[in-house]
């Protein structure tokens, strides 16, 4: 279950892992937004020129039983679509005043946040954080932009004493993932789900039994059907370099909310280390 659960948004971010007929009925339902709650699984198949078996394949492909159960979660995606029509993603443009791009980056990056929440599944964050308690390794694989997010990652539970450490280039990732354990565990930072490196060093990670995580984008990637937890983003739906920045967004609002969990489950004895890594580093400030 996803903490803000959303099946619009869902089925927006889905979209391009769908298969041509799964994405007739999404793309109709995109397009008819305030119809389907009223429409029978007849007239729905009709409206996407597809079948009532193929809705109901759609609904179950979206993680519902059935259609009532469907047609229930689009009503209750739909209070929020007004607030969600104010708010769309907005790209680089030439010629922006300075005022405009402060307010459009900003609202990509709280959107990002709040459609994240829309996909990303609680109960994958509570096993996440159990798992990373009781690692004894943790590292952390990203390439290009997601290997800030490895560093970020590596930056934190470093803090709280864990052993860890953020690979970002191929050679070392293979290197890595060869020396995990049954014991360690590997999280794999990538909004496509497709980076081939990344692949790699999660086939690797895996013939040694390592437990694999997996940070991306909500799709039917690679990544997230090989991975053993899969823990959901969502990310803006535009060409330009915005695109990266809310998904960078989204990826660190997971680290910290993973680091967090981890940090609250035994906060006794890690208050500790915060403390120490604190005086420590403004000790050297002082200087």
């Amino acid at each position: 279950m996803s903490i803000n659960d959303n099946i619009l948004i869902k089925i927006r971010e889905m979209r391009d892992s769908f298969t041509p007929v799964e994405r007739m009925v999404g793309d109709y339902i995109l397009e008819n937004t305030e119809e389907i709650p009223h429409l029978s699984i007849k007239e729905l198949a009709q409206g996407s020129k597809t079948s009532d078996a193929s809705v109901l394949r759609f609904c179950k492909t979206m993680g519902y039983s059935g259609y009532r159960q469907f047609i229930v979660s689009i009503s209750a995606s739909l209070g929020s679509r007004d607030e969600d029509i104010k708010a769309q993603y907005t790209d680089i443009r030439p010629g922006d005043e300075l005022s405009t791009i402060i307010s459009n980056i900003s609202l990509n990056n709280m959107k990002s946040i709040e459609d994240t929440l829309s996909v990303i599944d609680r109960v994958e964050i509570a096993r996440a954080v159990d798992l990373l308690c009781s690692s004894k390794r943790i590292a952390f694989f990203g390439v290009g932009a997601s290997g800030l997010i490895a560093m970020d990652g590596q930056q934190k539970f470093s803090r709280i004493n864990k052993i860890c450490h953020a690979y970002t280039d191929a050679h070392s990732q293979l290197t890595a993932a060869t020396l995990l354990t049954e014991e360690d565990t590997a999280i794999f930072i990538s909004n496509s789900g497709i980076t081939i490196d990344i692949l790699d060093a999660l086939e690797t990670a895996q013939k040694n039994k390592a437990t694999c995580i997996a940070i991306t984008k909500y799709n039917r990637s690679a990544l997230a059907e090989r991975a053993d937890i899969v823990l959901s983003i969502s990310t803006p739906e535009i060409t330009m370099r915005s695109g990266a920045m809310g998904s960078r967004i989204a990826m660190l609002t997971v680290i910290d909310i993973l680091f967090a969990g981890v940090a609250s489950v035994d906060y006794e004895n890690i208050k500790k280390y915060l403390t120490q890594t604190h005086n420590i580093v403004t000790r050297k400030l002082k200087l």
